[in-house]
Protein backbone atom coordinates (compact mmCIF):
# COMPACT_ATOMS: atom_id res chain seq x y z
CA UNK A 1 0.00 0.00 0.00
CA UNK A 2 1.30 3.44 -0.96
CA UNK A 3 1.87 6.06 1.69
CA UNK A 4 -1.55 7.54 2.43
CA UNK A 5 -0.55 11.14 1.66
CA UNK A 6 0.56 10.09 -1.86
CA UNK A 7 -2.80 8.55 -2.79
CA UNK A 8 -5.34 10.34 -4.92
CA UNK A 9 -8.91 10.50 -3.65
CA UNK A 10 -9.93 7.81 -6.16
CA UNK A 11 -7.09 5.47 -5.15
CA UNK A 12 -7.92 5.92 -1.46
CA UNK A 13 -11.61 5.20 -2.10
CA UNK A 14 -10.75 2.08 -4.10
CA UNK A 15 -8.55 0.76 -1.28
CA UNK A 16 -11.24 1.61 1.26
CA UNK A 17 -13.84 -0.31 -0.77
CA UNK A 18 -11.53 -3.35 -0.90
CA UNK A 19 -11.06 -3.21 2.87
CA UNK A 20 -14.81 -3.00 3.44
CA UNK A 21 -15.38 -6.01 1.16
CA UNK A 22 -12.79 -8.03 3.08
CA UNK A 23 -14.29 -7.10 6.44
CA UNK A 24 -17.84 -7.82 5.26
CA UNK A 25 -16.84 -11.28 4.02
CA UNK A 26 -16.32 -12.37 7.62
CA UNK A 27 -13.45 -14.68 6.62
CA UNK A 28 -10.75 -12.46 8.13
CA UNK A 29 -8.94 -13.43 11.36
CA UNK A 30 -9.43 -10.99 14.22
CA UNK A 31 -5.89 -9.53 14.13
CA UNK A 32 -6.12 -8.98 10.36
CA UNK A 33 -9.59 -7.42 10.79
CA UNK A 34 -8.21 -4.96 13.34
CA UNK A 35 -5.37 -4.00 10.98
CA UNK A 36 -7.81 -3.59 8.08
CA UNK A 37 -10.10 -1.47 10.24
CA UNK A 38 -7.21 0.82 11.21
CA UNK A 39 -6.15 1.17 7.56
CA UNK A 40 -9.77 1.89 6.62
CA UNK A 41 -10.06 4.63 9.23
CA UNK A 42 -6.88 6.31 7.95
CA UNK A 43 -8.15 6.13 4.37
CA UNK A 44 -11.54 7.49 5.45
CA UNK A 45 -9.87 10.45 7.17
CA UNK A 46 -7.72 11.06 4.10
CA UNK A 47 -10.79 11.09 1.83
CA UNK A 48 -12.64 13.39 4.22
CA UNK A 49 -9.70 15.81 4.28
CA UNK A 50 -9.46 15.84 0.49
CA UNK A 51 -13.21 16.54 0.22
CA UNK A 52 -12.87 19.44 2.67
CA UNK A 53 -10.08 20.91 0.55
CA UNK A 54 -12.24 20.69 -2.56
CA UNK A 55 -15.20 22.29 -0.76
CA UNK A 56 -12.98 25.20 0.33
CA UNK A 57 -11.81 25.71 -3.24
CA UNK A 58 -15.42 25.69 -4.46
CA UNK A 59 -16.41 28.22 -1.80
CA UNK A 60 -13.72 30.57 -3.06
CA UNK A 61 -14.79 30.26 -6.69
CA UNK A 62 -18.53 30.83 -6.40
CA UNK A 63 -19.38 34.00 -8.24
CA UNK A 64 -21.73 36.57 -6.72
CA UNK A 65 -23.21 39.78 -8.11
CA UNK A 66 -20.21 41.76 -6.78
CA UNK A 67 -17.67 39.47 -8.44
CA UNK A 68 -15.98 36.52 -6.87
CA UNK A 69 -16.88 36.23 -3.22
CA UNK A 70 -16.57 33.45 -0.67
CA UNK A 71 -19.85 31.67 0.01
CA UNK A 72 -20.44 28.44 1.93
CA UNK A 73 -20.56 25.21 -0.02
CA UNK A 74 -24.08 23.77 -0.45
CA UNK A 75 -24.82 20.43 -2.12
CA UNK A 76 -26.94 20.66 -5.26
CA UNK A 77 -29.71 18.46 -3.88
CA UNK A 78 -30.10 20.46 -0.67
CA UNK A 79 -33.69 21.45 0.10
CA UNK A 80 -34.07 25.14 -0.57
CA UNK A 81 -37.61 25.40 0.81
CA UNK A 82 -39.21 25.80 -2.60
CA UNK A 83 -42.65 24.30 -3.05
CA UNK A 84 -43.77 22.76 -6.31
Amino acid sequence: MEAANELSFEEAMEQLEQIVEQLESGDVPLEKAIDLFQQGMKLSQLCGGKLEQVEKKIELLIESEQGFQKKPFAPVNEDKGESF
